[in-house]
C-alpha cells in the first residue's frame, strides 16, 4: 500500500521497490540481508509506521539514525484520528489504510518528502498527489455507499484478525474477529466459540478469510456454526495487510479497497456492481 502511494506521487521520477509482496504478513516479516542492502541503497525509504512492520521497526530507526531519509507515511495523522484501545497496550491500531480518508493523508506526506528530496520536480509531485487524492475521494464515497446497502440486521464483518476497525468506524459496519490486532498469537477455543455464538445468534450469512492470514481458524468457526444448525458461508478472501498480485487491479490500493467493499456488500446481502466501482474486479462473486 505504501509503495502504491509512492508510485502514484512519484510517477516516472522514481523507481519504486516494495519489499513485501502478495500475501506477506507485515506483522511477522523479518528483513533479509538483501532487504537491508536495498534499503541502504535507496534514496528515500517510506514505510507505514505505527509499529505495523514489527521486526523491521529497528531497521528503519537504525537507517534514520545514520542520516538516511526514512519516513513513516502515517506520521502526520492526528493522534485524535487514530484508534488506541486499551488492549493495544498504548500504541495505535496501525491498519489506517482501511479508512480511505485517513490513508489519503499519507499521500500528502509522501508528496512533501519527495519535494524535500527533489525540489526541482515539486510541481509534478503536487499535481500527481492531488489527482490521486481525488480518486481516493471517489473510492471513499463508493465504499460508504455499497456498505450502506447491507441490511442492518446482517451488517457484521467477521474476519480472521482485528484489521478492519478503521473500516468499521468509517463505513458503519461492526467488526468481529477471531484474533487480535496482530497475527503473532494463535486464538484459543474460547475465541472461536465466542465468534460461533455471535454468528448463530445474529444469523450472520457470511464471514471472510484474509489473504495474509491462515484460514484454518475461520474454517473452525464455520464448522462450529454448522454444528449448531447455522450455515455460514465463506464470503471470500479480503485483502487486509497485503494487496493482490502485482500487475493486477487488486494489486493497487484502489483495487484492494474496491475488492473488499464490493465483496463484503455482495456477500452480506447488499448491492454492489459485480465488477466493482471501476468495472475491473476479477474475483468477486456472490
Amino acid at each position: 500500500m505504501v509503495a502504491d502511494i509512492v508510485s502514484q506521487v512519484a510517477g516516472a521520477r522514481a523507481e519504486v521497490t516494495s519489499l513485501m509482496g502478495e500475501g506477506v504478513d507485515p506483522h511477522l516479516y523479518v528483513p533479509t540481508r538483501s532487504d537491508v542492502v536495498r534499503l541502504q541503497e535507496a534514496d528515500v525509504v517510506f514505510y507505514s509506521g505505527l509499529l505495523l512492520e514489527g521486526p523491521m521497526q529497528d531497521t528503519f530507526e537504525t537507517l534514520s539514525g545514520n542520516g538516511q531519509p526514512v519516513y513513516a507515511v502515517t506520521a502526520n495523522i492526528a493522534k485524535s484520528d487514530l484508534r488506541s484501545p486499551p488492549e493495544f497496550e498504548g500504541h495505535p491500531d496501525p491498519h489506517v489504510w482501511n479508512d480511505v480518508s485517513l490513508w489519503s493523508q499519507a499521500v500528502k506526506l509522501v508528496a512533501a518528502k519527495l519535494i524535500e528530496y527533489d525540489p526541482a520536480n515539486a510541481d509534478e509531485y503536487r499535481t500527481n498527489a492531488e489527482a490521486y487524492q481525488k480518486e481516493l475521494e471517489t473510492l471513499d464515497a463508493y465504499t460508504r455507499e455499497v456498505i450502506g446497502t447491507i441490511p442492518e440486521s446482517q451488517r457484521y464483518l467477521v474476519t480472521a484478525h482485528d484489521a478492519f476497525e478503521y473500516f468499521s468506524r468509517a463505513y458503519g459496519i461492526p467488526v468481529e474477529s477471531v484474533q487480535g490486532i496482530t497475527t503473532e498469537s494463535e486464538p484459543g477455543v474460547d475465541d472461536i466459540n465466542r465468534l460461533v455464538d455471535m454468528l448463530v445468534t445474529k444469523k450472520v450469512p457470511a464471514l471472510f478469510v484474509e489473504s495474509s492470514v491462515n484460514e484454518a481458524n475461520m474454517q473452525a468457526v464455520i464448522d462450529g456454526a454448522k454444528s449448531r444448525g447455522w450455515d455460514v458461508e465463506n464470503g471470500g478472501t479480503l485483502f487486509s495487510d497485503a494487496m493482490g498480485a502485482a500487475g493486477t487491479y487488486e494489486g493497487t490500493y484502489i483495487g484492494m479497497i474496491d475488492h473488499n467493499a464490493t465483496m463484503i456488500a455482495r456477500a452480506l446481502g447488499g448491492e454492489a456492481p459485480e465488477k466493482g466501482m471501476n468495472g475491473k474486479l476479477s474475483g468477486v462473486t456472490d
